[in-house]
């Protein structure tokens, strides 16, 4: 990912390793990372289990605070924080300010395609001026499940994603956002995800601060469970006790 790379050593992001938390698997480290547990604390153990958190959150901490939320993302993020089980017709579009995620884009689709998952973000950007948006793409996710790891389809695409998110982190810089990019698991060269192998957990975390030198390759380990502290530390928000990693700034 070139222009990610290129703020990391032009001083204007920070790179850290994430070592994530287990199991490795997509709804059980949404999350997570949305509310700085782990598996055997919010009970959300395997992608099957459908039904809403009940734990402090990001979205619900953001919005109980008077501030806008927003997501373009798979539909289980909408099972998790704003109804269960998800309705493809009426939960699609969300504009409804008494939900967590109060302004919501949903696809069910894996193969939908990044292009218009991030076109569906900028709008959101564009016309709500969120506090709190969370973009999440699935084409990595597809790419490396149907091709494995070590494909040239899975490395042309995280070329691609790089190049269609450089233009819009560039507008949402310069709107004053911070910025975190990062990936709720990895996989293996069989296309698989879920246990405890360093390519199926270790991700990189990218943080763009507005206004502020980056640190550029930090060298440093972190977690997953620091991801919400430090989005709530961002917006001057409450911590709750539950979310008892230190965030990273």
């Amino acid at each position: 990912m070139g222009y990610l790379g290129h703020l990391v050593e032009s001083g204007l992001a920070s790179l850290y390793r994430i070592v994530g938390e287990l199991p490795s698997l997509s709804r059980p480290m949404y999350e997570t990372i949305h509310t700085g547990q782990p598996a055997s604390r919010h009970g959300i153990v395997a992608n099957s289990i459908v039904r809403l958190s009940d734990q402090p959150n990001i979205f619900t901490i953001v919005k109980d605070s008077g501030l806008v939320t927003a997501a373009a993302a798979y539909f289980w993020y909408s099972e998790l924080y704003n109804r269960a089980p998800y309705d493809r017709i009426n939960d699609r579009e969300v504009d409804d300010v008494s939900l967590p995620i109060q302004h919501g884009r949903f696809y069910t689709e894996d193969e939908y395609p990044d292009l218009e998952l991030f076109a569906s973000a900028a709008m959101l950007v564009r016309r709500f001026s969120p506090d709190y948006l969370l973009v999440h793409p699935m084409g990595m996710d597809y790419a490396g499940e149907t091709h494995g790891a070590d494909s040239s389809q899975y490395r042309n695409h995280a070329v691609d994603q790089d190049a269609w998110l450089a233009p819009l982190l560039m507008e949402w810089m310069g709107l004053g956002y911070a910025i975190i990019v990062t990936g709720d698991h990895g996989i293996n060269s069989d296309g698989a995800h879920g246990g405890p192998a360093s390519d199926q957990r270790e991700v990189p975390l990218f943080l763009i601060l507005p206004g502020l030198a980056g640190q550029g390759h930090t060298g440093q380990t972190v977690s997953h469970r620091q991801i919400a502290p430090t989005i709530l530390k961002l917006l001057s928000l409450p911590i709750p006790v539950t979310m008892d990693k230190p965030p990273l700034v």
